[in-house]
């Protein structure tokens, strides 16, 4: 049967046996994989199924998208090639249905007009990777044969992730603590988004915690057993970060004297943070598309195949990367395959009502960190709490950090922790016996304006250190204010603070651990 794929496609330029043999897939493990293949034009269905078929998958064809629904239903694929633009069930369908019936499933849809918006949606809702018509038929073998590789590490990883959380339970899990609704909606994308292999991009001001962002996504991710693999794209010179993410070739350059696997094939199987992504030269750039793309990777100096790598791609970065990418320092369409889900990551100041529970979170581990087994821990009064909520934390949590290990260091066993002891910026202070609250600008806003904003502003600075008064507790926060239950919560409600006592934050490493630093 001919094949009505086209042959100018970039990706002819790999050999897809070539590409086989460096994933390793062999006729058994192919024989494993079962392949939906739905498409309502019969040619290029069936054109499809036999070359698939004649590469020894087990392909299953459908023309129709409600029938392709049934077959869903009745039993599980472990990859889906569908058309997106189908009449009655389009390929946007099967993909939701697919990934409901199992969340493992790999879907690859094609389309004949591949815009930016159909298909950054596509991938936004789950799938793999897109396939722009007309392709080759080693296209198709090679973007196969990657999402097949893809496949089989899953089901590795699932074998064994039991054993591993038997083995470390959540000791070694990322720690995301908070309480702000910015946080929280923050922490809802990444797990919601984990699950998945669809590319992150990160934002938010140096020290907010992307790193520990994207690691929590790697560790909720089906990619968790692999290897999570960082690389700051601003801390090397262009030379050294093109080898150091791609790898070189014994004498690609001086001082080459032995063949290297780059980062991209370290992280083969796992997770990839390119941190600082904006500060990648423009070739380089170009080189990391063409992995994202087709998976290809060619060491510096090579003139062939490498490797072939499935990489789950993070990106992070303080600054705006759609100015980088107006000023022509981002290419956009490296963006746009970076950017299927974005999050932003708020600063600290405008979250103060989690700096209470960070502080007492990095006091304790800390503690442990510095002292004998045994001493007793110190304790922030409440004037430490209130200054700590109204510093300015141009270094967000880093600095915060950064403040309680100094103090930990240095306090006393049993002691009281005072405004003074705290190691802060004497002009980010309050003076004495003055309301945090004043020191607000509100020099070009009305008179009621500035009245209405300085009170809001004094109330949730108030809960907040209340309620960590309290412990949570609000029969003994009422008390302590001295107003009643119904008053205190109608003030929680009014600021977006949550009644229960065990407020909603993610606490995933034993407290007794060291804390990672926030980037």
């Amino acid at each position: 049967m001919a094949i009505p794929l086209a042959t100018n496609h970039p990706g002819n330029a790999a050999d897809a046996s070539s590409v086989n043999a460096l994933l390793s897939i062999g006729p058994e493990d192919k024989g494993r994989i079962r392949i939906l293949v739905v498409d309502d034009e019969h040619t290029l269905r069936e054109s499809c199924a036999s070359v698939l078929g004649l590469e020894g998958y087990n392909v299953t064809v459908s023309g129709r998208g409600q029938d392709a629904l049934g077959l869903l239903k009745r039993q599980p694929f472990d990859i889906v090639l569908a058309d997106l633009f189908m009449s009655q069930v389009d390929g946007l369908a099967l993909l939701r249905a697919a990934l409901a019936t199992s969340a493992d499933t790999i879907v690859i849809v094609m389309t004949g007009n591949p815009s930016v918006e159909s298909s950054i949606e596509a991938l936004r809702q789950g799938a793999w990777d897109y396939l722009p018509k007309p392709f080759s038929a080693q296209h198709l073998q090679i973007m196969i044969g990657r999402a097949a590789h893809t496949v089989l590490v899953g089901q590795e990883t699932r074998e064994h992730q039991t054993e591993l959380e038997r083995q470390h339970a959540v000791s070694d899990k990322v720690t995301l603590l908070g309480t702000s609704a910015a946080f929280r909606k923050a922490i809802e994308l990444a797990r919601r988004v984990a699950p998945t292999d669809a590319s992150v991009f990160i934002t938010g001001e140096s020290g907010v915690g992307k790193e520990l962002i994207a690691q929590f996504i790697h560790q909720h991710s089906r990619r968790s057993s692999r290897p999570f693999v960082g690389v700051n794209c601003a801390a090397l010179p262009e030379a050294l970060l093109e080898s150091e993410m791609f790898g070189h070739r014994k004498g690609a350059f001086t001082g080459a004297v032995r063949d290297k696997p780059g980062l991209l094939e370290t992280a083969s199987g796992g997770t990839l943070l390119l941190d600082e992504l904006i500060e990648m030269s423009k070739p380089i750039q170009a080189k990391l598309l063409r992995v994202i793309q087709d998976g290809i990777v060619r060491r510096v100096g090579s003139e062939t195949t490498d490797a072939v790598v499935t990489v789950r791609f993070i990106a992070a970065t303080n600054g705006d990367p759609e100015a980088a990418v107006q000023s022509g320092a981002l290419r956009e369409d490296l963006y746009y395959r970076l950017r299927v889900v974005p999050i932003h990551v708020p600063p600290l100041r405008e979250r103060p009502e989690d700096i209470p529970l960070l502080a007492e979170y990095f006091l304790s581990t800390y503690w442990v960190r510095h002292r004998k087994k045994g001493e007793a821990f110190p304790k922030l009064s409440d004037g430490a709490i209130r200054a700590l909520c109204v510093h300015p934390w141009r270094g967000n949590v880093r600095e915060l950090q950064n403040v309680i290990e100094h103090v930990a260091v240095l306090a006393e066993p049993s002691s009281t922790i005072r405004p003074e002891d705290l190691p802060l910026a004497a002009e980010t202070r309050p003076a004495a016996g003055a309301n945090p609250a004043s020191l607000i600008s509100t020099l070009e806003e009305s008179y009621h304006v500035a009245r209405e904003r300085v009170i809001a502003q004094f109330e949730m600075q108030y809960l907040t250190w209340l309620l960590s008064r309290a412990s949570g507790n609000m029969s003994k926060a009422a008390r302590i204010a001295g107003v009643d239950r119904t008053t205190l919560y109608r003030l929680m409600e009014r600021h977006g603070l949550q009644r229960s006592p065990n407020p909603a934050w993610v606490v995933e490493r034993e407290a007794a651990e060291t804390p990672q630093d926030a980037s």
